[in-house]
């Protein structure tokens, strides 16, 4: 059961009121952290760092590749703004290693980047969503990419410039409520963020977006817990580290399941007929040259009906091209529910329809063509529709596949002569 649906079927009352247990909860364990004793390692937090930077380059990776496909901005916005947090996160982490108590000021510094990566996050994370509310399609990707890579890297300088001006110490207020004040101010832009994207969420449900929003909420509890932070590397701040990491992981993750089912309807377009869903005329041309090589191979024959519209020009005549478009539909809604399986119903072109029986001998076929020819006539949708079916069997003679649908095609041109000396018939005998 995916966040987004959690969002939409459960009242707004109840999912706050879930979020702010959750926060609180985080707050208590943090504050609880804060009385117990952890001995700083360095070396341990700067590969955590180098870790989560290489998280950040693989979802700006993934995301990238997703505005492409896509030209969704927050996907580009996000993409480049995890692509420099992921620099930062790496470079610094050469902090970490180099934490030795002969060199405190970079013992006393080390925080600053991480409390800069958060920060610059949070606010991308209002930027994606001013941008998604006003611009949400993109139409020029290549030049945009470059401009929100410029942009980013400045704000990011910016920021950087600005953060000179604090105090290097973690804990400007020890054994307060919030040791680490400074630690809330992302932790604002991270809730005003997720407001938002929840209302985002009640329109899109992509894994994509459903992972954005835990992402940012694990961020935003990671502030909470870095607030209680006394002095670098104690418990509240490990606490904080291990949550930023989570967030990463469940941001690639959603980003990846996202990819795949894009990469999914992809290909299911590339093989699928647009206006019936069916197989198109690519896919059928696999399908048979597999059944012909599995026949060849075992022996076993399959057969092929052909199948044509009838009158099809007189329906879009009479009731104009959506109406026959409809029909269209309608026979192509016949062959999916009344075939099984293995069959392969696919548009051979205009008003015409394959359906492939693997295994099936003509005599099978035959009884398939008439079930079909049943189905059409109890039809109780207008206008009345018909078809032309016309059968061919290949029997693993090693013979090409335009011998087969010409026989298709020869048997269907003679039910189809039948049906109309037949009707002209009855109507000379009026």
């Amino acid at each position: 059961m995916s966040l987004a649906f959690l969002l939409r079927t459960r009242k707004p009352a109840a999912i706050a009121l879930l979020n702010a247990a959750a926060f609180a909860s985080i707050f208590v364990c943090a504050y609880w952290l804060r009385g117990i004793s952890l001995q700083p390692d360095p070396v341990l937090q700067g590969y955590l760092q180098i870790m989560t930077g290489l998280l950040a380059f693989v979802f700006a990776a993934v995301s990238l590749v997703r505005f492409q496909g896509t030209q969704d901005r927050i996907s580009l916005i996000l993409g480049v703004g995890f692509m420099v947090s992921g620099a930062v996160l790496t470079a610094t982490s050469v902090l970490f290693f180099q934490l030795l108590h002969d060199v405190p000021l970079h013992f006393l510094w080390a925080p600053v980047a991480w409390w800069e990566s958060r920060m610059v996050f949070a606010l991308l994370l209002i930027v994606a969503l001013l941008v998604e509310r006003f611009l949400p399609r993109s139409h020029y990707p290549r030049q945009e990419i470059a401009a929100a890579f410029v942009t980013v890297v400045a704000a990011t300088y910016l920021i950087t410039v600005a953060l000179k001006r604090l105090p290097p110490e973690i804990s400007p207020a020890p054994g307060s409520l919030f040791p680490s004040p400074q630690q809330l101010l992302p932790g604002v832009i991270f809730l005003a963020a997720l407001v938002w994207y929840r209302r985002r969420l009640e329109r899109h449900a992509s894994a994509y977006d459903s992972a954005i929003y835990a992402t940012a909420w694990l961020n935003l509890g990671a502030q909470f817990a870095a607030s209680q932070s006394e002095h670098l590397l104690d418990a509240p701040f490990a606490l904080a580290q291990a949550l930023t990491v989570m967030s990463y992981v469940v941001a690639l993750g959603g980003a990846l399941l996202d990819n795949a089912r894009l990469f999914e309807k992809v290909r299911h377009l590339a093989v699928s007929d647009p206006l019936t869903g069916l197989a198109n005329y690519r896919r059928l041309l696999d399908v048979l040259e597999k059944e012909m090589e599995r026949s060849n191979r075992t022996g076993r024959p399959f057969s092929i009906l052909l199948i044509d519209v009838d009158g099809l020009k007189k329906i879009n005549d009479t009731y104009g091209h959506l109406v026959g478009s409809r029909a269209i539909c309608r026979l192509g809604d016949i062959l999916r529910l009344n075939s099984r399986a293995v069959d392969t119903a696919a548009r051979y072109g205009g008003d015409e329809f394959v359906l492939v029986l693997p295994e099936a001998r003509e005599k099978e076929a035959n009884l398939v063509a008439m079930r079909l020819q049943e189905v059409m006539r109890h039809d109780s949708e207008q206008p009345v529709i018909s078809a032309s079916i016309g059968v061919s069997t290949y029997r693993g003679d090693s013979g090409r596949l335009e011998i087969l649908l010409s026989e298709a095609d020869r048997d269907l041109y003679a039910h189809k002569t039948g049906q109309q000396k037949r009707a002209s018939a009855t109507n000379s005998g009026k």
